[in-house]
């Protein structure tokens, strides 16, 4: 569960948010519209406390994050979110197994490959896993970011304009398979975004 409650962020004195209170029980699924420059990645990474806000709350299972400290922060994170990012972020130098398993490490937990596996079968791309991240198409590369988000079985997943640079198909893919995966490990799903496409596939909506 996430909620969060009068947040406020600042760029200095030229860029100030105000964001609305949100709400997103397990299994839920809540989309943020929005257009460019109102805030959503912001917002996103608010939720994920990558910034701290200037005002405000973040809590996720009763957990405050916003009263933790940095390491506290990092590994709360590392442990209970899932972030699919708007363009993915991989070690070039791991196959797509290690960089599968690394969020394991980053977590504090023994690397499970046989989950890592067993992802990349359920989004299909099971026969790229030796493969380095560069040799993937976008499709695949977004897909291993999906499996890498919940490889930890997450309380949140955020999912960063996931579907931005998608034609129609694709998209409904992408979704389809973000709702899989919150509703198998019981997670909340956040998907940010600009794109209007996605009105239809979710019932919670938050327009910013």
């Amino acid at each position: 569960m996430l909620a969060t409650n009068q947040l406020t962020f600042e760029y200095g004195s030229a860029k100030k948010f105000a964001f609305p209170d949100v709400h997103c029980a397990n299994r839920e699924a809540l989309l943020i519209l929005g257009r460019s420059g109102t805030g959503k990645t912001t917002f996103l990474h608010l939720l994920a406390l990558l910034l701290r806000p200037k005002s405000g709350s973040v809590i996720i299972n009763q957990t405050d994050l916003t009263k933790l400290g940095p390491a506290e922060t990092a590994a709360f994170r590392a442990k209970h979110v899932g972030i699919v990012y708007q363009k993915p972020h991989f070690v070039s130098s791991l196959s797509v197994l290690d960089n599968l398993v690394l969020a394991n490490y980053l977590a504090d937990k023994a690397q499970d490959k046989e989950r890592a596996r067993e992802l990349a079968s359920q989004l299909g791309f099971a026969d790229h896993l030796n493969k380095k991240t560069n040799q993937l198409s976008q499709g695949e590369q977004q897909r291993v970011s999906i499996a890498r988000a919940v490889m930890n079985q997450p309380d949140i997943i955020l999912a960063d304009e996931p579907t931005s640079s998608l034609d129609d198909d694709n998209t409904d893919r992408v979704i389809k398979l973000l709702r899989e995966q919150s509703e198998q490990i019981g997670a909340s799903l956040i998907v940010v975004t600009h794109d209007q496409r996605l009105k239809d596939a979710f019932e919670n909506q938050v327009f910013l």
